[in-house]
């Protein structure tokens, strides 16, 4: 089964941990550091929609897009009685088209790690460069090849009354893809329902990714600790990327 198929309707009770609220904030401490106010936005690998709702909240009109049908279902349902709804659509980024230009792209939460293929990535971007208005801006994060190393060997569990959910990662220095195998259990009636699901994540350096970004035409690249507003450490986790496209708005 692929990626969030049958993980999608129990994808926000496993990830309560995931504090959207400050992703969103940080982009917004980026934003003011940058002069810019946007309007419109695009939640890229926006998932069940987390994201996209919080930046609609705060009166910008937004666009949702993700390659999974499960999880855009999700996200509607989600969003449905929401003053202002986030537009969804189904999309790869690589192929990304939207009927407007946006000030703003984001990508949360390790998604372009999902692009195994570099050169699907490098597509990727230019396709968000294009999507922007003059002076946008693109915030995304990445899991770093230290952290997918490390996941080698690891076995993780995640659980509450009705699921369980059990991983264990695999990093292939060969392909540098680490992937994890996730065996899901979903409580139905009386009866436990198993299936199983495979995710990769490529192990992107991030002088690979400002490549990519500089080949698609951005400018004014900076890379960010963890949502802090300093240069990444030694062993950083997760770090965050930011870029400018021409002129200001």
């Amino acid at each position: 089964m692929g990626a969030y198929e049958a993980l999608a309707v129990c994808y926000d009770r496993l990830t309560n941990d995931v504090d959207y609220q400050a992703v969103v904030d940080f982009y917004f401490e980026i934003l003011r550091r940058e002069g810019v106010t946007p309007r419109t936005a695009v939640d890229l690998a926006c998932g069940t929609g987390s994201v996209a709702r919080i930046l609609a909240g705060k009166g910008l009109r937004v666009i949702g897009v993700d390659l999974s049908e499960e999880m855009l279902t999700v996200a509607r349902q989600k969003a449905e009685k929401d003053e202002q709804a986030p537009w969804f659509i189904c999309q790869p980024l690589q192929r990304l088209h939207l009927y407007r230009g946006v000030d703003l792209a984001v990508c949360a939460l390790d998604s372009l790690n999902y692009i195994t293929d570099p050169r699907d990535c490098a597509q990727a971007i230019g396709r968000i460069y294009r999507a922007l208005n003059p002076g946008g801006v693109f915030i995304f994060d990445v899991n770093t090849p230290e952290k997918l190393r490390a996941m080698d060997g690891q076995v993780f569990l995640d659980e509450d009354d009705d699921v369980y959910c059990v991983w264990r990662g695999e990093f292939d220095e060969a392909e540098n893809i680490c992937s994890y195998g996730m065996d899901l259990f979903q409580r139905r009636g009386e009866l436990w329902e198993r299936s199983f699901e495979e995710h990769r994540e490529y192990a992107y350096t991030r002088q690979q990714l400002m490549g990519y970004l500089k080949d698609a035409g951005f400018t004014r690249i900076q890379v960010y600790a963890d949502r802090q507003l300093r240069e990444p450490g030694e062993g950083e986790q997760r770090i965050y990327i930011k870029a400018r496209k021409g002129r200001r708005l």
